[in-house]
């Protein structure tokens, strides 16, 4: 800071507003700042907007009104300077700052009851209401019969042990933390475990653009000489590739007039590029220049043979006034000047265009300029190129020698890629009626041509390019506008933090269920609001990280998509374990509420009904848990958020179950009694019904809708082990000493076990038949 007339340095904690603060290349900005002196001076502004390229700074004022990517005469906290030299006055320290404001709009975001929280609280609660009110009525109809209240109360209990899931809190969490192991292999490290289903439920996703949609990193694509295109392959800030004519898309081998480029490109260029010992290719200065030497590299011009074939003698340095840069060389026919820039300030200073052959040609500045909106209008930053030839003996360079008389080389445009994988990843996505929004703080133009390359879909304009809504267009937006728009239009640019959060708001105003993607610290309140927020691990900023639900380790949009299937997977495995564990609870309530009206003795007992549940919940139900995906679950539409756990289709075949058990259990209890059983050989029998129902129920509950032999019998080999655990543990319940003692319990003769098993055939065809039912 400038003190007293005097620079010092002092503790960023101490800045207080109206101090004058110096920055150079390299320094975080400490506090907002109104620009009053800079030189070649840009920031990097991507964690605060989502700008993907460093952001050149002015100092001259600006419209009230202007939106903050757009306030160019403004520094802010937190951004990183990554060239030139600035100077400001302090405008906002701490809480004031625009990322201290960031800070405020997290604090205050409401953290949202996921879908299934939501939904279990809901089912519990009108599973307790449902067997208080049968605990009661149970009680009651005994007191009516005369029956002593003592054995009435323990009938009641009875009644409400069995209709209790005991199984499914643990049920719950352990399908849970096995969706968090799946998606973790998939590169999804999941921080809440409601999370992991919470995907499953998203009807919306909320991505960013740069690095999550695209490569972030900025790649030539296209060039342009004298009217002809060319084409580059590859993405990234990767050498592999080349050329090719966009005509016809055939090699280009010795084409002089593009090697031209590509050598100016290269020289014309204060960045470097290497290679890691990790095999992967790095840079340091401008991407905008780095992606020029990755292009040239594609082209077969390397840069460092170049240099030695042409060094550089003298430069006139890019700056924003000027808006080119000029290197001079030496050359066998004499010193060239190359030079780089805006294409309306490059072509000012040419009279002449090379042409493909190697020839030159007074230029055509209409032809120049179509050439280079069309590459715009894809969303692609153009640059232009010239070179001019100058005397022998000049060993340094002015304005005035690059001002006029030059040739004009051609253009080359660049652009942050779309992933492959994210192209997919997006159809994928439509198949899967989850639609896909852009909101990104980058330029309109190049959002819409992102997003076509997307596939998204939202509303059009009339020419038939996607709609786009700037952040200017959402501030003047009531909110019963934004409602309805926010449903119709795919891509928003140029969006500040609050419209982030105002947009995910209105979404699920609508109901959506919202999962939103971000990296930087202007997205956190929007990750923290949203259902279920997706931060960036590698590009993201901790910030991001904490606010967020879910991390992903590849920063791949691709990685979202592919936890949407983990979530569904992991709801379709609860619910299966709902229908499957249900049925025996309900049943073993109606055959307590069957024993108390016929006044007869309780065919179960509490300790036995603990057994049962206990036991089957662990090595039966948490099998489900293991359940692999079923084939087309990404082809499903969402489900819908305000519906319950259980369709009209499921609990009619959970009570089809229940009496197949209330039948099973109760009948052959008392046939066990007329027969002359004791009642505890009645109670075995009775016991060992629920369990082989329950075992053979367990391979309809594999699929909800299909039969066993379209998933596979041996698909979860957990469930085929589990069975066969199951039956080996109620041998031993049946006919071990100590747990006859225990669990008052007798050893079963052998035609016992027959009708036990065919009782547990018959509610395995049964359910067969209404899944071929509903089928047909």
């Amino acid at each position: 800071v400038i003190r007293e007339g005097k620079k010092v340095r002092v503790p960023s904690s101490q800045i207080v507003p109206g101090d004058l603060v110096v920055l150079a290349s390299g320094d975080k900005v400490p506090a907002d700042l109104r620009l009053v002196k800079v030189r070649d001076f840009r920031v990097d502004e991507s964690s605060l907007t989502g700008e993907s390229l460093p952001v050149e700074k002015q100092t001259a004022t600006l419209e009230a009104d202007t939106i903050l990517p757009e306030r160019t005469n403004m520094a802010y906290g937190g951004t990183l300077v990554s060239y030139g030299s600035g100077t400001g006055i302090v405008i906002a320290i701490g809480n004031g700052t625009e990322t201290g404001k960031i800070a405020t709009m997290i604090a205050e975001a409401v953290t949202l009851k996921t879908p299934l929280t939501k939904k279990i609280a809901k089912f519990s609660t009108i599973l307790l209401y449902a067997i208080l009110v049968l605990a009661a009525f149970t009680f009651l109809v005994g007191i009516m019969r005369d029956q002593p209240a003592f054995d009435m109360f323990m009938a009641a209990v009875a009644l409400a042990v069995g209709a209790i899931p005991e199984g499914l809190p643990a049920a719950v969490t352990i399908t849970l933390a096995i969706g968090v192991n799946r998606m973790a292999k998939r590169k999804a490290i999941v921080r809440k475990l409601p999370a992991v289903e919470t995907l499953g439920s998203t009807t919306v996703i909320c991505s960013d653009k740069t690095g999550t949609l695209t490569e972030n990193q900025m790649t030539v694509q296209a060039a342009w000489i004298g009217g002809k295109a060319y084409s580059a392959e590859g993405q990234g800030y990767h050498p592999e590739g080349r050329f090719v004519t966009s005509a016809d898309g055939g090699r280009i081998d010795g084409d002089n007039a593009l090697e031209r480029l590509l050598i100016a490109g290269a020289l014309c260029n204060d960045a470097s590029i290497s290679m890691e010992e990790t095999g992967h290719w790095k840079f340091e200065g401008d991407p905008t220049e780095a992606a020029l030497l990755f292009a040239a590299k594609k082209g077969g011009v390397n840069r460092e043979e170049a240099e030695n074939a042409f060094p550089r003698i003298d430069a006139i340095p890019f700056e924003s006034d000027r808006m080119y840069m000029a290197t001079l060389h030496p050359e066998a026919e004499g010193p060239v000047a190359f030079v780089k820039g805006s294409l309306e300030r490059v072509s000012a200073m040419c009279t002449t265009m090379a042409t493909p052959d190697g020839h030159t040609t007074p230029i055509d500045y209409e032809m120049v300029q179509r050439a280079a909106e069309r590459l715009a209008s894809r969303g692609m930053r153009v640059l232009a190129f010239a070179q001019k030839r100058l005397p022998q003996d000049q060993e340094s360079l002015s304005e005035s020698d690059v001002a006029e008389e030059m040739i004009f080389l051609g253009l080359q445009a660049m652009i942050d890629p779309p992933r492959k994988e994210a192209v997919t990843a997006v159809a994928a996505c439509k198949r899967a009626g989850v639609r896909v929004k852009m909101i990104t703080g980058d330029h309109a133009k190049t959002a819409a041509a992102i997003a076509h390359e997307l596939g998204l879909e939202g509303d059009r304009e009339d020419h038939g390019e996607l709609r786009v809504v700037n952040g200017r267009e959402l501030a003047a937006m009531s909110d019963s506008d934004l409602l309805e728009i926010v449903e119709k239009v795919a891509v928003f640019a140029r969006v500040a933090p609050d419209q982030k959060l105002r947009l995910v708001d209105a979404l699920q105003e609508n109901g959506q269920v919202v999962a939103m993607t971000g990296d930087g610290v202007n997205d956190a309140p929007a990750l923290k609001q949203a259902d279920i927020g997706v931060a960036m691990g590698k590009a993201g900023t901790e910030v991001a990280k904490e606010a967020a639900d879910i991390v992903l380790t590849d920063d791949n949009f691709a990685t979202i998509e592919a936890a949407v299937e983990e979530g569904r997977g992991v709801f379709d495995n609860l619910t299966k374990f709902i229908v499957w564990t249900l049925p025996t609870n309900l049943g073993e309530g109606l055959v307590i509420l069957a024993a108390i009206m016929a006044g007869i003795a309780l065919p179960i007992l509490p300790v036995q009904i603990l057994w049962i549940n206990m036991t089957t919940a662990v090595l039966l139900g948490m099998t489900l848990a293991f359940e692999p995906k079923e084939q087309g679950i990404m082809q499903r539409q969402p489900r819908d958020p305000k519906a319950s756990i259980l369709t009209g289709e499921l609990i009619g075949r959970m009570v089809l179950v229940a009496i197949v058990m209330l039948v099973g259990a109760f009948g052959l209890f008392w046939w066990e009694l007329t027969q002359g059983a004791s009642e505890e050989v009645a109670r075995t029998v009775a016991v060992n019904v629920f369990v082989v129902i329950e075992i053979f129920y367990l391979f309809n509950c594999r699929s909800l809708h299909q039969p066993l032999h379209k998933i596979g019998f041996f698909s979860n080999p957990w469930a085929i082990g589990g069975a066969i655990s199951m039956l080996s543990l109620q041998l031993i319940f049946t006919y071990a000493p100590f747990m006859n003692r225990f669990f008052q319990t007798a050893p079963l003769p052998g035609s016992s076990w027959v009708a036990i098993f065919g009782f547990g055939l018959l509610a395995f065809l049964l359910v067969l038949l209404e899944k071929w039912i509903r089928t047909k």
